[in-house]
């Protein structure tokens, strides 16, 4: 069956252009029957770019960019592969969950496969199976082996490893085919893949909850390509990890990426050191930094003077009231009470 997951991975590739490193990725995900998302996907990646996309309900393996403007006949072949991926993938399924004693629930059987190619020329070619969300077998191309991530992999390591003859063509697969494919849709997309957007910085702060400590977040979105190191600098020189909570690099609609950063500072900190949000990417000439200036209180001299006004404001309120209810009591009025308003709302393939 492994030669059924071989022709596969025609489906996806990962290159390189210039000091640029791409990679092409494929990531399958096979479901036990009950699930309510389809019980296979195939999604393919050109560096963190979505390309195409296959599940088991539309039956189609079909584009995602403009830029992926195949030969004819393209999309039906792979259409075809993706089809019999999705069988080998039922069919392994249903071997783990025998072999691991499983009669019920919903159980995944995964792969990522794909390779990479960097500025330099070097090459590098990657293949590995999950099982219920955990690693468990890995391909290494320079062995010609698997290795189990778990215990639970060896019984298919030792079946693997003794198909030499697969694994030879897989690493060639790796190394040769799944290369040229990478270049080739590389340079279908390099105006997209290879644009270069700065992100936008924005330093916060707030009260953290339950103590004196400040948080203070540095916010960095809108960037591409996605790799971007963001890094909490005290005195403009200490690099700091503890008391730094760090995001995931998450995407945004228009295709670009966003990171969060949060640094806790205690009041004797923040009087003794000054703090920056360090922000390092492709598409700056050199490392930018962003001070955080803490937000102060208002001066007292301020405060004073609002509550002075307050309680001016509220003497005249008073005198208006007790004015207007000796006017009631020395003259009656022609006119009824108005319906008050106080109660309305303005508020807005291999078997394992």
């Amino acid at each position: 069956m492994l030669r059924a997951v071989v022709l596969a991975i025609l489906c996806c590739v990962h290159a390189a252009s210039g000091t640029r490193t791409h990679s092409l990725r494929y990531f399958y995900t096979g479901t036990s029957a009950g699930a309510e998302f389809p019980e296979f996907v195939m999604v393919g990646m050109v560096d963190d770019v979505q390309i195409d996309y296959y599940d088991s309900k539309s039956k189609k393996n079909v584009p995602r960019q403009e830029w992926m403007n195949m030969e004819p006949g393209y999309w039906e072949t792979q259409t075809q592969i993706c089809q019999g991926a999705e069988q080998t993938f039922k069919t392994n399924i249903g071997i783990a969950m025998q072999r691991f004693n499983q009669t019920e629930g919903v159980h995944t059987w995964q792969q990522m496969y794909g390779c990479e190619l960097d500025g330099d020329g070097t090459k590098q070619g990657f293949d590995q199976y999950g099982y219920d969300g955990e690693d468990f077998i890995i391909f290494d191309k320079d062995t010609l082996t698997w290795t189990a991530a778990s215990q639970r992999g060896f019984t298919t390591k030792v079946k693997w490893d003794a198909r030499s003859a697969m694994n030879r063509d897989w690493k060639v697969y790796l190394e040769g085919r799944c290369i040229e494919w990478l270049q080739k849709y590389v340079q279908y997309g390099r105006e997209t893949l290879e644009r270069r957007v700065p992100p936008a910085v924005t330093v916060l702060q707030r009260k953290a909850r339950g103590s004196a400590d400040t948080e203070v977040l540095c916010h960095v979105t809108g960037f591409f390509p996605r790799a971007v190191e963001v890094t909490w600098v005290r005195d403009g020189r200490d690099q700091l990890e503890e008391g730094v909570h760090s995001g995931e690099v998450l995407p945004n609609q228009d295709g670009t990426y966003q990171l969060r950063k949060i640094l806790t500072v205690s009041p004797e900190e923040q009087r003794r050191h000054s703090y920056s949000c360090q922000v390092d990417h492709v598409s700056f000439k050199e490392r930018q930094n962003y001070n955080w200036v803490p937000e102060s209180g208002p001066p007292i001299g301020i405060i004073a003077g609002v509550i002075v006004g307050v309680l001016a404001l509220a003497a005249v309120i008073i005198g208006v009231v007790i004015w207007k209810k000796r006017q009631g009591g020395a003259q009656k009025s022609d006119y009824s009470k108005a319906p008050s308003k106080e109660g309305s709302d303005t508020s807005s393939d291999t078997a394992p």
